[in-house]
């Protein structure tokens, strides 16, 4: 039974409408979450709409645009927590940095207590360093918090073998080891995400977060109470491919 999980929701999908912020979506994730009240979650923000540090500018530093980026998911992980508070869900902003006194310092001890008081605890800042993205903090604060499942809200439904935009014969995992995924080199995860989680034992899952009512069904897929929406990445599985 799925009792507590880590949902990585990326910057670009709080802008769908072209704009910086979408409140049709976000008032839609504190929908989804409400109906799934008896599961603690801890969010995971990225700071895409603001800034992308793949596309780093010659004259800028790698450093001082992951720190630009972090930033940018501070932003996002504050207008989320004051939208939510419209769905009548408490939140509270953790960092892993000082940020005035707008947001608190992340503890494991914290982050707890206010889940288990029924506040979606609001991850910003990323790990606090460049070099790390936000896969990989969502792997490390699932593993820090001992979440059952680290869900992973990406622009694409799943796993594939191959770039499904690249190469249309490309095949879906239904079930896929971390090892796989390392080995092949598959498009799914950052590889320091999926090494936390395989060392943890942490099963993952990937899916299309612009489905109806894709966070409902993730979670109850990875429940087993309806058939998979996306891809569940584990330790140990045996390999299945949609039909």
């Amino acid at each position: 039974m799925l009792k507590r999980a880590v949902i990585k929701i990326s910057g670009e999908a709080l802008s769908g409408n072209g704009e910086t912020f979408d409140d049709t979506i976000i008032d839609d994730i504190a929908r989804q979450l409400k109906q799934l009240s008896g599961i603690e979650f801890s969010l995971i923000i990225g700071g895409g709409n603001f800034w992308r540090g793949r596309e780093l500018k010659p004259f800028l530093d790698r450093s001082r645009s992951d720190q630009i980026g972090m930033l940018g998911t501070v932003m996002n992980s504050l207008y989320l927590s004051e939208r939510f508070k419209l769905s009548d869900i408490n939140s509270i902003v953790m960092t892993p940095f000082q940020v005035g006194a707008f947001t608190e310092i992340f503890s494991k001890e914290a982050a707890i207590s206010a889940m288990k008081r029924g506040e979606v605890v609001i991850n910003a800042g990323g790990t606090g360093h460049p070099f790390f993205s936000t896969d990989t903090t969502a792997a490390l604060r699932a593993a820090e918090l001992k979440a059952d499942c680290v869900f992973y809200a990406k622009n694409i439904d799943g796993v594939y073998t191959a770039d499904p935009y690249k190469v249309p014969e490309a095949r879906k995992f239904r079930y896929v080891t971390y090892q796989r995924i390392l080995e092949g080199r598959l498009l799914a995860l950052d590889s320091a995400a999926i090494s936390i989680s395989q060392e943890a034992g942490i099963d993952s899952f990937v899916f299309g977060l612009n489905e109806t009512d894709s966070i409902l069904r993730a979670c109850q897929s990875a429940e087993g109470q309806a058939n998979l929406s996306g891809t569940m990445i584990s330790k140990c599985c045996k390999e299945e491919y949609y039909v």
